[in-house]
């Protein structure tokens, strides 16, 4: 008896659990399949064209163990945090663990601004162009506070990690946002799973971005706890709080005393770190502040990013603030210019690269018509801050272009709210609880995990497929380190595009040209005579500087995937130039090449 007992006890545990068991069998199947993964591979369409079988079956798996475990009430939240947390890994954490060196030009160009301040007291030297960083270094000097706390010389130890790491920790704000509004798990982790399915914009690398955005959703978060019960799912009391008894659920006010502190200290660093995103504060405050239920609650925290973001940009970043000034007016006649400047021209790139320029549209648009939608169907959801949120980056998308990408940072920023519209879209909400089962419930189920792998697809076409010019070697990281050592102070470095890794490193030391944003001029002579434009390209440079020109792996991808310039170029001026007395080859390795010459 005793045994049987036993036996069923091991029965019903394992019935109890099995909806668990796709979690570890998925993340083991991750980690087999970046065995022995064939980075030279990568073509036109990146990581996907070298990534087995066996990393899309994970994917797959650990999807409709999702699923199986949103419905299984009795499995704790805990579960589908590790379910998140795994899809951040398998998203995020694949590049860097496959990659030997830090991805990304603009992740390395920050590690350079990082050095710069560490090595000359929290400030960039010789700025020029570079100077914004000076007018909002927030970010920078608190990589050099870490960087001193930990005894480390540059933060290309661990930038590398940013992306897991960022998003792992989006996950508790986005989590207090969605539970603010509603406690039925099934739209809480839904919500989260979709805006980790669909956030392909690639803005959580080591930046000022990725980092203001963050504490933007910490900042949202804290306000919308406390907004009224009106504000709510229907049926649901504030978090923490008794349910509201009044006629209309909307009396509840609470002030903020001394728990304003953290919200204001949170814009401080904002207003310090980033141009854009204290703005998106202001607007994402500014809608919610709409309904006069959310005023009192809103107001102290709305008052103070004006007050912060004015006397910062009246003092600290005024230089930056009056030259562009009159860019900034003539944007504001322009709205449509505004919003038109992200549909960039497909027709240059490469193929692959047309496709994918579709697929982003593709999945950006399901996104949006899919909230749109739940705001529609779910008439509940336009009485919540999600109705606010989701529209707070329209005003900032028609007032200026932010060099061609706003539409990209409106649709970052409305994700947060666009995923929890999603979420309730694909499960109905009566006043807090489930609706009944209906002759579509069947149907319904079989579509959400369909949904989800279709959204997923989408992120992976978006994300992963420009690793062939995101990602570098070592031998181009040790050619360009060579470079940035040997040329000596107020030498010129020439590169054909930005895809070098630690190009800007002791930029405060020498000139430094990228031929693919010099004049059109410039950039046609290169096409037609390479050699003629390098010269023409330097020629504001002092005759007899010594300059240094780099060729490598990365560039020439660049050009392939973007069209900017045709995908031969690099290879052309290296055979000029390789015949061309008077410049010589002074480092060579598989990946990369560099030759010396001087500027006449």
């Amino acid at each position: 008896m005793a045994g049987a007992v036993s036996v069923s006890a091991v029965s019903v545990g394992v019935r109890r659990y099995a909806p668990c068991a796709p979690l570890p069998v998925a993340m083991v199947l991750w980690l087999l399949s970046l065995r022995n993964v064939d980075l030279g591979g990568m073509g036109a369409l990146g990581l996907l064209q070298v990534l087995p079988a066996l990393y899309w079956i994970a994917v797959i798996v650990l999807t409709v163990g999702f699923v199986v475990t949103l419905r299984t009430p009795r499995l704790g939240q805990g579960w589908l945090a590790g379910y998140v947390l795994a899809l951040i890994a398998i998203i995020h954490a694949t590049p860097t663990l496959l990659y030997p060196t830090l991805r990304y030009a603009w992740a390395w160009k920050h590690v350079a601004i990082v050095d710069a301040m560490l090595h000359h007291n929290g400030l960039v030297p010789n700025a020029g162009d570079l100077d914004i960083y000076n007018q909002w270094p927030g970010f920078f000097l608190l990589n050099v506070a870490v960087l001193k706390v930990l005894g480390l010389s540059s933060p290309v130890a661990y930038a590398a990690w940013t992306p897991p790491f960022a998003n792992a920790l989006m996950l508790v704000p986005l989590l207090l946002i969605y539970r603010s509004v509603t406690t039925d798990r099934r739209i809480v982790w839904t919500g989260v799973w979709i805006y980790y399915s669909v956030s392909w914009i690639g803005q959580d690398y080591f930046s000022p971005q990725a980092f203001a955005f963050l504490l933007y959703a910490w900042l949202m978060a804290l306000v919308l706890r406390r907004l009224p019960a009106l504000a709510r799912a229907p049926g649901e009391p504030a978090p923490g709080r008794p349910p509201d008894r009044s006629a209309h659920g909307a009396r509840w006010h609470g002030g903020w005393g001394w728990s304003l502190v953290p919200v204001l200290l949170l814009d401080a660093v904002i207003v310090s770190s980033h141009q854009l995103t204290p703005l998106m504060v202001i607007s994402g405050l500014a809608l919610l502040m709409i309904p006069r239920r959310n005023r009192r609650v809103v107001l102290p925290p709305l008052v103070g990013a004006l007050v912060l973001t004015a006397v910062w940009g009246a003092t600290v970043a005024r230089p930056y603030l009056s030259a562009n000034l009159g860019t900034f007016v003539s944007s504001l006649a322009s709205p449509d210019g505004n919003v038109a400047s992200g549909f960039r021209s497909l027709g240059s790139a490469a193929p692959e690269q047309v496709l994918v320029g579709f697929v982003d549209r593709g999945l950006s648009g399901t996104v949006l018509l899919l909230a749109v939608a739940c705001l529609v169907l779910r008439p509940w959801t336009r009485h919540t801050p999600f109705f606010w949120l989701f529209f707070s980056p329209l005003p900032l998308l028609a007032a200026n272009a932010y060099g061609g990408e706003m539409l990209f940072r409106a649709y970052m920023f409305s994700l947060p709210a666009a995923g929890f519209l999603i979420g309730a879209l694909v499960h109905p909400n009566r006043r807090g609880r489930e609706a009944a089962p209906t002759r579509w419930s069947g149907p319904r189920k079989a579509l959400l995990p369909v949904l989800m792998l279709a959204l997923l697809a989408g992120l992976f076409f978006s994300y992963d497929s420009k690793e062939a010019m995101n990602y570098y070697t070592s031998d181009e990281v040790a050619a360009a380190s060579w470079m940035i050592r040997n040329a000596p102070p107020g030498a010129a470095i020439v590169a054909v595009t930005g895809a070098v890794p630690g190009l800007d490193e002791r930029y405060y030391e020498h000139y430094e040209v990228v031929l693919v944003s010099t004049p059109p001029a410039i950039q046609q002579l290169l096409v037609a005579d390479p050699r003629s434009a390098l010269f023409y390209s330097v020629g504001f440079v002092k005759p007899g500087t010594p300059a240094y020109l780099i060729l490598s792996r990365a560039q020439t991808w660049e050009l392939r995937l973007t069209g900017e310039l045709p995908a031969d170029t690099v290879a052309r001026l290296g055979d000029a130039v390789s015949v061309t007395p008077g410049f010589t080859l002074v480092y060579r390795n598989a990946d990369a090449s560099v030759y010396r010459f001087v500027v006449s």
